[in-house]
């Protein structure tokens, strides 16, 4: 989990679709992977997103959100087919320039040790959605 975290984050820090390597962030992903995201938040699109054309298409939305995305700390939880993240970030908005600081826990499950599935909890989605809106 720790090389996939590192991946995304070099991925948006690169600027994303188009600037930056999927190969890497994909290379951690099973074929079949799926991403539920809370509705409402300035990334999260339908929710869903399926296989490495999905993830590909929300870390595009991920990277035009986020200008840098940084892991203050991280601890993990689990099994070989199961894994709870609690992770400490640090994000800045690329529209308005404004950081945010939050937790976020994140059930994985694992297969052949790729992600399949990821369901990510924001503690504070407000707190991101009014770092990225223009005042």
């Amino acid at each position: 989990m720790e090389k996939f975290y590192a991946a995304e984050a070099a991925y948006i820090a690169s600027g994303g679709y188009g600037k930056a390597n999927y190969a890497e962030v994909a290379a951690y992903l099973d074929p079949e992977v799926v991403l539920h995201q809370a509705p409402g938040l300035p990334f999260s699109g339908t929710g869903t997103w399926r296989g490495h054309e999905g993830m590909e298409r929300f870390l595009a939305a991920f990277s035009q959100t986020w200008e840098s995305m940084e892991f203050l700390e991280q601890h993990h939880w689990g099994d070989a087919d199961t894994v709870v993240v609690h992770n400490r970030v640090r994000f800045r908005a690329r529209a308005t320039g404004r950081e945010v600081e939050t937790l976020i826990l994140q059930l994985i499950t694992v297969k052949d040790g790729r992600m399949l599935e990821c369901r990510p909890f924001y503690w504070d989605a407000g707190a991101i959605t009014d770092a990225c809106t223009p005042t």
